[in-house]
């Protein structure tokens, strides 16, 4: 039996990334960055709808007071799904137009972690990025290939990133909502592929997707696997824990330069473990 299930569609995503539990809509959200397009999947009825964006779209976070923040090419904007609707705020790279937003989630004092990359994810061009609740942004350096997730221990202790580019994971003392000292947390072989999206469970277990490699990891707080899931989409991207219980797991794909069939597919797997509850942005 496989452990993997393809949610059925009639789209498959370019570049599936960004995927968020909303507990207040019952339903998973994720973008397709080259799709130009951002999807929900309600779990009361598995239906999908999909929205088209005017350009590229990273990832999407959900707001405490309700819409959602979202992170485009052109910079940071206030996202309505019903009816659709975009409100720029602004772009913390107004003079860099090779670069586009990649990758985001919230931490538990309502600010947004992202990160910018390359628009064709080559070299070393991308930046973090820290949006407060006040929409005021500050920059935490640059020098990124290609920035994924971030994901955070329950404690807050620990903020995890990936730079696929360079296939490395890498793991900050967080001093508050602050960055301290980043180590190196997991080194990726060729033939893992490349880090891509995180996310954290309630067991403290980091849970990453392996793009190019078919396959999701469970990494303990050691840094050593302790569990594989493999896919029929080689081009695994993000990771969320969803349901009301944070017991399903749902992962996204891309399908570039891929044409088989279950490429750019989203897939829900049973993780044998529940998650954590999605933060949500305060401002």
């Amino acid at each position: 039996m496989n452990e993997w299930h393809m949610v059925k569609r009639e789209t498959h995503d370019v570049v599936g990334e960004g995927a968020i539990w909303s507990a207040r809509d019952n339903a998973v959200y994720w973008t397709d960055i080259y799709g130009l397009a951002l999807n929900r999947l309600r779990l009361e009825d598995d239906s999908v709808t999909r929205w088209e964006t005017p350009e590229p779209m990273g990832w999407v976070i959900e707001r405490e007071r309700g819409g959602f923040i979202g992170g485009f090419r052109s910079g940071f904007a206030e996202v309505d799904v019903e009816p659709f609707g975009i409100r720029p705020i602004g772009d913390p790279e107004p003079n860099d137009r090779a670069t586009r937003m990649n990758d985001a989630k919230a931490d538990s004092y309502g600010n947004i972690w992202c990160g910018t990359c390359d628009v064709l994810d080559t070299g070393y061009h991308g930046s973090i990025y820290r949006l407060a609740p006040d929409l005021t942004w500050q920059s935490f350096g640059d020098g990124w290939g290609a920035p994924n997730g971030p994901a955070f221990s329950a404690d807050g202790a620990y903020m995890y990133m990936a730079d696929s580019t360079a296939r490395k994971i890498y793991r900050y003392e967080m001093d508050g909502a602050d960055p301290g000292r980043r180590e190196d947390f997991v080194t990726f072989a060729e033939e893992e592929g490349y880090p891509d999206g995180l996310t954290v469970d309630a067991e403290g277990g980091l849970w990453c997707a392996h793009f190019g490699a078919a396959m999701v990891s469970r990494f303990t707080p050691e840094g050593d696997v302790d569990r594989v899931i493999s896919f029929p989409a080689s081009q695994t991207t993000t990771v969320t824990f969803a349901g009301q219980d944070l017991d399903r797991m749902f992962v996204t794909s891309a399908s570039w330069g891929l044409k088989g069939p279950y490429d750019g597919g989203i897939f829900e797997v049973d993780p044998g473990v529940k998650g954590l509850p999605s933060a949500l942005f305060a401002g």
